[in-house]
């Protein structure tokens, strides 16, 4: 009986990471303004929110003011590897409406202003 107990328990617990979101994890940004960051996706409620981990500049690591700020907000699966919410851009301080397309180790952002018309796009790579 202890036995199947212990199975059970490793079949859920197994069954909990293969069902975890595919964009969780940390992503290497894309230069902007000279520097890039290491931004960890972890859960925020049934969202998913993105933290600076770490940042870069000049060939090494540095320790940005920005680290363990908030860059993706709130974003709301949609289904496909689609994703809705807010980002943030540091360099100017602004909140923009953000969507994000996951195609496998890749993850494409976007910023826009205008309900959508007006987009930056950036090209994430996964760290890990």
């Amino acid at each position: 009986m202890k036995r199947m107990a212990m199975a059970a328990m490793a079949l859920v617990a197994s069954a909990g990471m293969a069902m975890a979101d595919p964009v969780l994890g940390t992503w290497k940004t894309e230069v902007d303004d000279g520097s890039y960051a290491y931004v960890e996706m972890q859960k925020c409620g049934a969202n998913i929110c993105g933290t600076i981990a770490r940042t870069f500049k000049d060939g090494g690591e540095y320790k940005s003011p920005n680290i363990g700020k908030m860059l993706v907000r709130n974003m709301a699966p949609q289904g496909n590897g689609q994703y809705e919410g807010k980002v943030w851009r540091p360099s100017n301080d602004k909140i923009y409406i953000g969507k994000i397309d996951l195609q496998g180790n890749s993850l494409k952002l976007r910023g826009c202003v205008a309900g959508g018309l007006i987009c930056a796009r950036q090209t994430w790579t996964r760290v890990q």
